[in-house]
């Protein structure tokens, strides 16, 4: 049994690798987030049953890929969390609830649940109510700046 989970763990590991590669190098994926998590979470859960078969170069043990060097860099003033696969109401308002109590109230901003087309979290950069900029999330600390991409969509440019 160890041979097919070892090969079932190899497959994941290389398939998932070359998504990354897709979306974080070349900024062309190929498969929809849901079955991309859908990987990662097979990858995960039989990584836990056998964590003799983890590998150091598993992409469960790295945050993200390396940025495409097309954009500029951005340091988050505070850390970009991840909402860790948040696919219902109740997943978001969950992540919602977490970051707050870590903030250490119930003030701050509050989270807008909208569609991803892709893995990529945006820092919306908004400045008395004036859309200023916008970034990746990255690692969660430096995300790439796509202010300019993120200015060719129809959004309203002040907040009310």
């Amino acid at each position: 049994m160890t041979a097919g989970v070892r090969a079932r763990l190899d497959a994941l590991r290389a398939e998932i690798a070359r998504h990354d590669y897709r979306y974080y190098v070349r900024d062309d994926p190929e498969i929809p987030d849901a079955e991309y998590d859908k990987l990662m979470a097979e990858l995960k859960r039989l990584e836990a049953a056998h964590p003799e078969l983890v590998t150091p170069d598993s992409p469960t043990q790295r945050v993200a890929g390396a940025p495409s060097g097309e954009f500029g860099e951005v340091v988050h003033e505070a850390p970009m969390l991840s909402l860790d696969n948040g696919f219902t109401d109740e997943d978001v308002m969950a992540f919602d609830r977490r970051a707050r109590e870590r903030r250490g109230g119930t003030g701050g901003p509050r989270l807008l649940r909208r569609a991803e087309a892709r893995r990529a979290r945006r820092d919306p950069g908004i400045s008395r109510g004036l859309f200023e900029r916008a970034a990746t999330r990255g690692d969660g600390f430096k995300g790439e700046d796509v202010t300019t991409n993120v200015r060719t969509i129809r959004l309203p440019v002040a907040a009310e």
